[in-house]
């Protein structure tokens, strides 16, 4: 048995929850934050089948597309620390950061 981590966009997320679960994937949601834009993210934990491992992850490729989206940097605050950029700027966001684990047992109580 594998156990997926998948660190999916919060734009991407429920289509993805949506197509894992059509095909009787079983997937837990997490709320979570990234680091570099502070962006809202979703980790979803899937446990699955061996056999069923590529087909995840063939929808999470389809699904987790890179973009382009131009942000507008907020006002520097005195006293925060970092780096202030005065214009707007060109991130990519999306696509998905996954990891696959080997689960050496799973119970379902």
């Amino acid at each position: 048995m594998k156990l997926v981590i998948a660190i999916v966009h919060d734009d991407d997320a429920d289509e993805l929850i949506e197509r894992l679960t059509e095909h009787g994937v079983g997937v837990t949601k997490l709320a979570t934050t990234g680091g570099f834009l502070k962006s809202g993210n979703t980790t979803l934990l899937i446990g699955i089948d061996e056999e069923k491992l590529d087909g995840v992850l063939e929808t999470i490729r389809k699904v987790c597309n890179t973009r382009k989206e131009v942000i507008s940097p907020p006002s520097p605050v005195l006293g925060v620390t970092g780096v202030y950029v005065p214009s707007p700027i060109e991130v990519t966001i999306g696509g998905a950061t996954v990891f696959v684990l080997e689960v050496d047992s799973f119970e379902k109580i």
